[in-house]
Order: structure tokens, then sequence, then C-alpha cells
């Protein structure tokens, strides 16, 4: 509408100003970046997908960069040193860099305790049977190895009778045992799947092994989620947006093409885990976790007590605040 008349123009002038400034207010600037590093991938990392590709962290105006490390050594690192904002790893990564002076913390659980196989060589009738064999790893004093040292343990076999070869992720370690250069690892779905499909042995589970123990979390630098609360509670929002789509009926045709397609599963190993995600709530961390995991690193390491309370590891602070 054009405005004639100057009187008119002189009022209209000051309010095309204040609604720009509203607008200019008002509008969120999207695109925030965070810098996030996984070690590998697999059905637990479902939600982070979803997050991406259905607009969920857009939404709460961030972007997400996913980096595979395949290497918990140099995804730990690169968290510390600030190459990422945030990190997907186990507790147990959290507890020896905060021991080692880091300002790591977790900050949520990002996904429950996998059902992780240990997955042996179609020669290896039993974990007795890994007694001078090589055993593949992430790292050989991290993660799950610190598990999988208990359990040889618990199966009368002591450091020296068997060897860690540190060879990164998932992927990786599939590839040593089909290759014949390992005899056992730790594989979750659906890598060990494909395994147990070609005539390797299924020697035990982490779920019969090690009932209750954590599974992965989010960390993060205290000195950043200090400075980016605001990112933080964001990206917390996102996954937990992400967590309820999977879990709503109305998506599932969605969240069926979203996984395969990332992980090359077929599609009864999707549905599977698809169900898993569906009759489980969001996962959860708390102190009593925090501290098995804490014990058991002091056993795996010889170290003296006192040992460090959960809450030198921990901080939930930002996951209540960001769900109120």
């Amino acid at each position: 509408m054009t405005v004639h008349n100057r009187p008119y123009r002189r009022l209209l002038l000051p309010l095309v100003l204040v609604c720009s400034c509203w607008l200019a207010v008002a509008t969120p600037v999207f695109g925030q970046t965070i810098r996030l590093a996984m070690i590998s991938e697999g059905t637990n990392a479902w939600p982070l997908y979803v997050a991406q590709e259905e607009g969920f962290f857009t939404r709460e105006g961030l972007h997400v960069e996913i980096t595979l490390t395949r290497s918990s050594a140099r995804q730990l690192e690169g968290l510390k040193q600030g190459a990422f904002e945030i990190g997907i790893q186990q507790s147990d990564h959290i507890v020896r860099a905060v021991e080692g002076g880091s300002d790591l913390f977790i900050f949520m659980a990002q996904a429950h305790a996998p059902e992780l196989t240990l997955v042996g060589a179609p020669d290896v009738a039993s974990i007795e049977g890994l007694r001078g064999r090589s055993v593949a790893v992430d790292g050989t004093r991290t993660g799950y190895a610190l598990l999988l040292r208990k359990l040889l343990a618990d199966h009368g076999l002591k450091e020296g009778d068997y060897t860690f070869r540190e060879l990164g992720g998932s992927q990786e370690r599939f590839d040593a045992l089909q290759g014949g250069q390992a005899a056992a690892s730790w594989l979750n779905p659906p890598f060990d799947r494909r395994l147990l499909a070609n005539g390797f042995r299924r020697l035990a589970t982490t779920g019969e092994s090690f009932p209750g123990y954590p599974g992965q979390i989010a960390g993060a630098r205290r000195s950043w989620a200090r400075a980016n609360e605001g990112h933080l509670a964001a990206f917390i929002r996102a996954l937990d947006a992400a967590y309820a789509w999977l879990q709503d009926p109305k998506n599932r045709g969605e969240a069926m093409r979203i996984l395969p397609a990332r992980l090359n599963l077929d599609a009864r190993a999707a549905s599977d885990a698809l169900e898993q995600f569906a009759k489980r709530p969001r996962p959860e961390i708390d102190a009593d976790g925090v501290q098995q995991v804490a014990d058991l690193f002091w056993e795996a390491e010889g170290l003296a007590p006192p040992k460090g309370e959960p809450a030198k590891y921990m901080d939930l602070s930002y996951l209540r605040k960001a769900r109120q």
C-alpha cells in the first residue's frame, strides 16, 4: 500500500523501525557448530542419526559435526585438547582423563549398555581357549577392555596368558577376526551377528557377565560447558527429542530407512534394534553406575585409595536444567 499523506508517513516510519528491531532480536541465529566425536558406529548411535536427519539439532540452533575417530585414545585426546566439544564414549574414559588432570565430565547417558558379544574364532570353544591367543580391543586399558580383562581373569587367564591387540572400532575388530588376526573380541550388533552366522563362537555377553554396568555417555570439558550452557542444553533437548521420535510407532518406516543406510544393516536386525528402543526408557546415568566404573578402573590400574567420588567425574545439573 502506498501512503501519500506525509503525516501518515511520519507516523508509519517509527512503527516500521520498531518492527524491524523486534524481528532482529526475536529471530534466532541458527548454526552454532558443535564438533562431536564417536569411536565407532552402531545401533546405539541411532538417536544421533535421527537428530541429524530429522532436523532436531537444526531446530535447536545447532550444526553438529560427527567425526568417527576409530580409536578411543585419539578421541579422548581430541576432546581434552579442544578438537571436539562433545565426545561419546564409555565412562571409564572420563574417569581416566580426570585422574590424569583433565576437566572432562559426564553430563548425560547417551545409550543403554549394549549387549556386546564376546565373539571367538571358529576354533575357540570357550573363554579358556583364548590362552596364548590374540584378542582384539579398542584400547588395551580403556572401555570394555577393562571388563574383558576381568572376565578373562575370572576364567583363570591372567595377563601374559593372552595378548591384547589395539585395533580400533567395531569395524576394525570385525575385520581382524574375519581375517584371522585376532581370536576374539567384544562386538556390538550387527557385527557380532554377521560373524556368528559364519561359524564364529559366542563365548559370553556383557549382559550376562556384567549386569548393571552403564552404557555409553556424553562428555565434555567443564570449561566449555560453563561458557556454552545454552548450547549444551540445546544438544540435550535435541537428543531427547530424537529418542522420543524413535519410540513413536508412526515414525517406524522412516526410522527403518535411517539406520540401515548408515550401518549397512539388514531389515531384520534393524527391526530388532528398533524394538529395543521402543520398549526402553531414555538411558540414564547415576552415581551408583559411575562408582561401579571407578571401582573397576581402580582395580584394573592397581591404584591406591582413596577413590574419587562420582561427583568428581559427573555433573547432571545441565541435564536437569535442559529438561525443566
